[in-house]
């Protein structure tokens, strides 16, 4: 895949009326195609559409039944991706009961939210506080496309940091993670989700459909997102910074091995921020 830029230099001023040059986070459209029916055009900034369009279509269920993905195409000047499956798909129905979800960059669901939660219980894992400490640290000095520009959202996929998305939307970089974890046929069951973003509604419904058993997060929850992670058995951990955390759900995974007294606690003007 040819590589876009990202981001667009751009002249303003500051508080002070001085003369300015940012780097600022570009959004373009991208319009997803299961088969031959249109699903619905997203603003994403433009890298790694394929993922984004697996990821998307398996977070809303529309690869059940289908059988095997056969190819994807992309076209770059058309804006289009096609997801072409082995056997034919009619989403019509699906397509007409959307719901918004909350948050920046809006996402919408397809379909009744709760399908296929219904009986779904997530994997045994272990989870240490000497790993989350680590992968924290690492995740947060880890050159990105927020530290340069702002105005985006990432999400990685651990065990050791193994692919880190981001987008505009926090629905969209983890589509794409879901999109990276198909493609590469990556197991989910003893992997963490990291995100900037709210862990809401929707976050905790993509985390169960992909599998991960623990979704972590530097920024709070909404109460509709832990009593889903309650139902699913997904361990749930928001709020975390420098050695603070708080888990709202799946506390039993949690082994308490760090010893806080060598954890650093976070520089009030850290480089990543809760969204």
């Amino acid at each position: 895949m040819t590589r876009i830029s990202l981001t667009r230099r751009v002249v303003g001023v500051d508080q002070t009326g001085a003369a300015i040059e940012q780097d600022v986070v570009e959004e373009r459209p991208l319009t997803i195609y299961l088969n031959s029916q249109e699903i619905v055009t997203a603003m994403t900034i433009g890298d790694y559409p394929e993922y984004l369009a697996l990821g998307f279509l398996r977070n809303q269920g529309m690869l059940e039944g289908a059988g095997a993905v056969m190819r994807i195409d992309y076209d770059d000047e058309l804006a289009v991706v096609v997801v072409r499956t082995e056997h034919a798909t009619n989403h019509e129905e699906k397509l007409k009961k959307k719901t918004r979800t909350s948050g920046c960059a809006v996402g919408t669901v397809f379909g009744d939210m709760m399908e296929g939660l219904e009986g779904l219980r997530l994997p045994e894992a272990e989870l240490r506080t000497s790993w989350l400490y680590a992968l924290a640290a690492q995740i947060n000095t880890t050159p990105s496309l927020y530290l340069s520009a702002g105005a985006i959202h990432g999400t990685v996929l651990c065990d050791q940091p193994l692919v880190y998305m981001e987008d505009v939307g926090r629905h969209n970089a983890v589509d794409k993670v879901s999109g990276w974890m198909m493609q590469n046929d990556e197991r989910p069951e003893d992997k963490i989700l990291y995100t900037t973003g709210r862990l809401t509604s929707e976050m905790v419904i993509k985390c169960a459909h992909m599998g991960v058993p623990v979704l972590v997060s530097r920024s709070g929850f909404t109460v509709w997102g832990v009593e889903l992670a309650q139902q699913v058995g997904l361990t749930l951990i928001g709020r975390m910074r420098g050695k603070r955390f708080q888990c709202l759900a799946g506390a039993e995974r949690v082994v308490w091995d760090a010893d806080l007294a060598q954890i650093k606690d976070e520089p009030k003007k850290s480089g990543r921020k809760a969204s």
